[in-house]
């Protein structure tokens, strides 16, 4: 690879989709690094290819959602495999997965399903994360998801839990500030104690992204549109306590332009800027 794979602190990037494509080959524009899904790409298809050939102009990272890393289910050994062959034509900055199990007795289920809240699961989840670590040789980053149900076993807050988790399986996080705001109002707490929870050291990277308010009131995480005003907000504060971190706006369904999203990074980049005035 002709660029290298280091993603400065006060950058923001895109999360690259295939309709995409075309236009960051052919225009190449400006953005200090971008994002790639990492199970559109495990197989070898002219998409994989076409996405090794922009890795040579941008300094990449992979996200993926296929590691169950919360699951009873055995860890899938095949799928490892082909993330890690990934990796290693890739060469991405760093790798991410979910906080979260996608799959049970075998069966995928295409859902970030949510965990208990308790020691148990503390210890299952960390224990598959380190094994993960020790297969593919790095530590990961793991993302906090977002929820529409409480478990009545939860022994621990969602930061408490999350928090344990980095701690034990000695991992990276991904914080999600559009997840963080929207189990704020969906389970009625303040994510400010959220923030505060978190280990800044452990925080790698942030996600910003849209979501979209039901009838019934709640909020649904979807990707689908601009990232919503308190979610800002929410992101400004969040870097008062983790300091620059590299940040990803994430839009994943009905897709807008390059510009739109060029427009939200810069938002993004502008915080930044004034947090570093600041300081």
């Amino acid at each position: 690879m002709s660029q290298s794979p280091d993603i400065r602190p006060m950058s923001v990037g895109i999360g690259l989709r295939e309709v995409h494509f075309s236009q960051v080959l052919e225009q190449q524009p400006h953005m200090p690094w971008l994002e790639a899904m990492t199970d559109n790409f495990l197989f070898p298809t002219r998409e994989r290819e076409t996405l090794l050939t922009i890795r040579e102009h941008y300094p990449m990272t992979l996200h993926g959602v296929g590691m169950s890393l919360g699951s009873s289910d055995p860890l899938n050994r095949e799928y490892l495999s082909r993330v890690k062959q990934l990796r290693d034509d890739l060469e991405p900055a760093w790798l991410s997965d979910h906080l979260c199990w996608t799959s049970i007795a075998g069966t995928y289920l295409h859902e970030l399903m949510p965990l208990p809240y308790t020691e148990e699961a503390i210890g299952h989840i960390a224990e598959r994360i380190m094994k993960v670590q020790d297969f593919l040789g790095e530590q990961i980053l793991v993302e906090n998801v977002s929820s529409y149900i409480r478990f009545h076993h939860s022994q621990l807050s969602e930061a408490e839990f999350f928090a344990a988790v980095l701690e034990k399986a000695d991992c990276y996080a991904l914080l999600d500030v559009n997840n963080i705001y929207v189990n704020a109002c969906n389970h009625d707490y303040d994510p400010l104690n959220f923030l505060a929870t978190v280990p800044p050291e452990r925080v790698k990277e942030i996600h910003l992204g849209g979501h979209t308010e039901t009838d019934q009131g709640f909020l649904l995480d979807t990707h689908g549109s601009a990232i919503a005003e308190p979610v800002w907000k929410l992101y400004e504060q969040c870097l008062q306590l983790t300091g620059e971190i590299p940040t990803l706006i994430e839009w994943d369904t009905d897709i807008p332009s390059w510009q739109s999203l060029d427009e939200q990074a810069k938002r993004a980049e502008n915080l930044i800027a004034d947090l570093g005035k600041a300081s």
